[in-house]
Formats: C-alpha cells, sequence, structure tokens
C-alpha cells in the first residue's frame, strides 16, 4: 500500500500499533513488511525510501553509514510514525534500528511501536544480498551491518523470527504473535 493515501477509516484504531520491521539489509525487511501489510490492511513505507540522498550516495560508494549519517534518517521514520499516531492509523514500516539507542528513539513516547526482528545469520544474508538487484545497499556493507547490530533484549518491545524461514511461515507466525487486536480483519 502506498503510505501517501490518507487512511480509510478502517486503518483508524483506538489504540494502533505501529509494526518496525527490523534487521541488517538483506534480512527480508521489505518483503516481510509489504505482506504483513497486505495481510493486515495497513499503510506500508519502505523506509529506505526514506534516506536522505547523501546517505544512498554515501552507500553506492561503499561506504558505512555512521550515526551522525543515521539520525537524520532515523528522525524521517520519526516523523512517519508520528504521522500514523496522531491519525490513529495501525501500520508497516521497515528500518534496520540496528542499536538499542535508535529502537529506544523510536519507541520512546511511542507506546504504539513494537519491532519484528528478522533474525538472520550472515552467511544467508550474504547470499541473498549477491543475489539483489537494484538496491542502492552493496553486499560488501553487510560486515558493518552486523557490527553496528544490537540484538535486542527480552525488555524491548520485540517479536524475533529467523529469516532464513520461508517467507509465507515468516508471516505467519509473526501474525500469531501479534496481540489479538492486530490480527487481520475476517472477511465479512
Amino acid at each position: 500500500m502506498d503510505v501517501s493515501r490518507a487512511p480509510s477509516e478502517r486503518h483508524r484504531e483506538a489504540l494502533p500499533t505501529i509494526l518496525v520491521v527490523m534487521g541488517v539489509s538483506g534480512a527480508g525487511k521489505s518483503t516481510i513488511g509489504r505482506q504483513l501489510a497486505e495481510r493486515l490492511g495497513r499503510p506500508f513505507q519502505e523506509g529506505d525510501e526514506l534516506h536522505p540522498p547523501a546517505n544512498i550516495a554515501k552507500m553506492n560508494a561503499r561506504i558505512p553509514l555512521s550515526d551522525s549519517d543515521r539520525w537524520p534518517w532515523l528522525e524521517r521514520i520519526a516523523e512517519q510514525i508520528d504521522r500514523w499516531r496522531q491519525q490513529r492509523c495501525s501500520a508497516v514500516i521497515t528500518c534496520s534500528a540496528l542499536a538499542r539507542r535508535y529502537r529506544e528513539f523510536l519507541s520512546t513516547k511511542r507506546p504504539e511501536v513494537r519491532f519484528l526482528y528478522l533474525k538472520g545469520e550472515p552467511a544467508l544474508i550474504a547470499a541473498r544480498l549477491k543475489n539483489r538487484k537494484g538496491h542502492f545497499m552493496p553486499p560488501d556493507l553487510l560486515d558493518s551491518q552486523f557490527a553496528a547490530l544490537e540484538p535486542p533484549s527480552p525488555e524491548e518491545p520485540v517479536i524475533e523470527v529467523e529469516s532464513a524461514l520461508p517467507i509465507e511461515t515468516i508471516v505467519e507466525r509473526l501474525l500469531r504473535k501479534l496481540p489479538s487486536n492486530q490480527a487481520p480483519e475476517k472477511a465479512k
């Protein structure tokens, strides 16, 4: 779904939930995020589209992003989350959210935010990145992603699933782990 559309009345909820699909580049965030948004009938935002042009240029040049590069991007992610919150709209967005401080930034004073962590082994992710076409994140920056990754702790609002599983299995497991008020609407 295109996030630029205003949410319909059925997307507006008394207690909305913003699902942030997180993990290293190549974990499957975009694929899983789109599938979840479709199954849940929610707006979807590809977080990579919110990167400032300077970040994209840097990654295209095979230069890992620094903290100072990531903060403007995280602010854009937070702004989108806040727009949905103001609209009382449940939605799905992708964001690597590699460091705990990034997740805290996105979730502090935003109780609607839940992270869905796609956990993957470096060898599997590297193989995926080698086969991915048309993305600005080159495979040789994967090591920098794993170096920056601080896996979520049990205290964080996170649902974890292995990214090695088939897409449909991942989506089904995530849907089962969501609170019952976040389940897809049943056909009437």
